[in-house]
């Protein structure tokens, strides 16, 4: 009961509105270069007193028009709030961190106490955790409370150096006599994978403080996932926990479960799309049966469950009076369990929590029981063929599923689309020319959020994956791999040459590179690209002499025009 009373009252609290002396100018669209663009900006940030949040989210900002702003914030120390997601939008990767640090820099020396960082959809990947690690671990973030950091590509090296970084604050802020207690943690869709994920879980574990958790689709397996569930034991007050599409298996869901003994206060957890497996359920259900009284979402969707262990959550959350919903959509009950979930509902007045079934799997096949067998074979593999067979199992999942039916039971049940954001990793790993079109508009910042700009080899294989797909005889897929050519390349440009890139990798002298079987795509993409005007006119040579030896021609049957074109 006093648990309810408290959930309630920070339900009430949540929901006061305090107003911030705030400067908005949010999704304007505008395109910030140098300082005179931001001159407007900058005259309405210096007029301002007393300005405690800044919303630059949805415009572009670049070097120039970054370190004029930061001047400008430099006399503003009652600031608290920075509200900067999506703000540069085709900028070269190499141009955010400086960004970054300007700004960065600024807050430090105004003397700010920050409350909220929001600088999601960034993509700015590891360089980009790095042009806010001074300022994350200064006094200007002793006071923060949430720091959202969704879909901006950290990848694993990014994970641990803000791990690093949030340690450090904690450390410092506590020989202050008030220690970092972070309240919310946004990082969904970044690749933080195990490593990133359990160097993260260290400075959660210290903290201590987490209400709001959301790390979906990050290729977190169980050893990142157990990582977790160690460190959300020690945050007691946690509201929402969001792993949804990460891989738990068994291992990592008894973890969880263990986790959510300790977890009272919780009132949202989402593990959809986690593989949690009958027997990770049931182990949750325990666990739920036990605690949780104010729990009002439970997501368990798509991951593998049967009837059995299905039953055993609908009896677990019995006495959830304030449940709202209950997802099991995409397990595999088959029409007999579909039925039996919800006449198991119904006879404790709860069938309304139940959300579709319409997805359903149908009834496990008998080579599914072999799955803790399949777990202990995982063991013995080392990391890299783990995550191969996983790619592989992923591709295969979604082959089947491209059917406009289920077979549920003896029935074949028609299924929605699938609603699901396109497959990068799929693209990536098993390149076609469907599912490039698939990506849609946004294939080219969908495809820069996958791949670190800053590893040469990663970045080469990209590039050739993209122009491999490339077909002369269709319209549609040719302007779709130029178009992605021309914006890799521009995104590579600051780190490494693409002509040094493509050497590199068809070289027969390096040992940890693969040879490439070169086609007609990696030619044609790459002499469009040679043709732009921001491509260096003093490595066109290089480029020619590089086609002729893909070609296995001599470098002589091609030369460069007055036009810069090769021929």
């Amino acid at each position: 009961m006093a648990t309810d009373i408290v959930a309630q009252l920070a339900d009430s609290l949540a929901k006061t509105v305090v107003e911030e002396k705030e400067l908005s100018y949010k999704g304007q669209g505008r395109k910030l270069d140098d300082a005179h663009s931001v001159e407007e900006i900058v005259k309405e940030i210096q007029d301002f007193d007393g300005l405690q949040a800044l919303r630059l989210e949805g415009n572009t900002i670049g070097v120039e028009a970054a370190k004029t702003i930061a001047k400008a914030l430099e006399t503003k120390s009652e600031i608290k709030c920075c509200y900067w997601s999506d703000m540069f939008t085709g900028r070269l990767r190499s141009e955010i961190p400086a960004a970054l640090i300007s700004l960065g820099d600024s807050l430090m020396l105004a003397g700010a106490r920050l409350t909220i960082l929001d600088l999601s959809d960034n993509a700015f990947g590891p360089d980009g955790v790095k042009g806010i690690e001074k300022l994350l671990k200064s006094s200007a973030c002793y006071t923060l409370q949430e720091l959202r950091l969704n879909n901006c590509g950290m990848g694993v090296g990014g994970g641990k150096i803000l791990a690093a970084s949030l340690v450090e604050c904690y450390e410092k802020s506590s020989k202050e006599g008030a220690p970092l207690s972070l309240k919310v943690f946004v990082a969904g869709r970044n690749r933080l994978e195990n490593d990133g994920a359990t160097a993260l879980a260290q400075a959660f574990q210290m903290m201590g403080s987490l209400e709001e958790v959301h790390m979906p689709q990050n290729g977190i397996n169980y050893p990142g996932i157990t990582a977790l569930a160690k460190a959300m034991q020690h945050n007691t007050g946690l509201r929402i926990l969001n792993l949804n599409d990460n891989t738990f298996t068994e291992k990592g869901a008894v973890a969880m479960a263990q986790a959510l003994k300790y977890l009272n206060s919780i009132q949202v957890i989402n593990f959809g799309d986690c593989l949690v497996r009958p027997s990770g359920a049931v182990a949750i259900a325990e666990s739920i049966s036990e605690g949780q009284p104010i729990l009002k979402e439970l997501n368990l969707s798509f991951g593998e469950i049967t009837e059995e262990a299905a039953l055993e959550v609908a009896r677990a959350i019995k006495d959830k009076s304030q449940l709202e919903k209950l997802d099991l959509n995409g397990n595999c009950l088959g029409v007999d369990g579909c039925k039996a979930l919800i006449d198991s509902l119904e006879s404790m007045n709860m069938a309304e929590v139940l959300g579709s079934l319409s997805d359903d799997d149908g009834e496990p096949d008998d080579d599914d029981d072999d799955d803790d067998d399949d777990e202990d074979d995982e063991e013995e593999l080392g990391e890299e063929e783990i995550e191969e067979e996983e790619e592989e199992d992923d591709e295969d999942d979604k082959e089947e599923k491209t059917d406009s039916s289920i077979k549920v039971g003896s029935l074949q049940v028609s299924t929605p689309p699938s609603t699901r954001p396109p497959d990068v990793a799929s693209f990536l790993s098993f390149p076609s020319p469907d599912k490039l079109l698939k990506l849609g508009d946004r294939r080219a910042m969908l495809i820069e959020e996958q791949v670190d700009v800053s590893d040469v080899t990663k970045t080469t294989e990209a590039f050739l994956k993209i122009a491999s797909v490339y077909k002369e005889e269709n319209s549609e897929v040719k302007a779709a791999v130029l178009d992605m050519s021309l914006t890799f390349i521009r995104l590579v440009l600051s780190f490494w040459c693409p002509f040094f890139l493509l050497i590199l990798l068809v070289s027969q002298s390096e040992e940890k590179v693969k040879p490439v079987h070169v086609v007609p795509g990696h030619l044609q993409a790459l002499e469009h690209v040679v043709r732009q005007d921001y491509f260096p006119q003093e490595n066109l040579c290089s480029v020619a002499r590089l086609k002729c030896s893909l070609c296995c021609c001599n470098s002589g049957s091609f030369r460069q025009t007055s036009a810069g074109q090769i021929i």
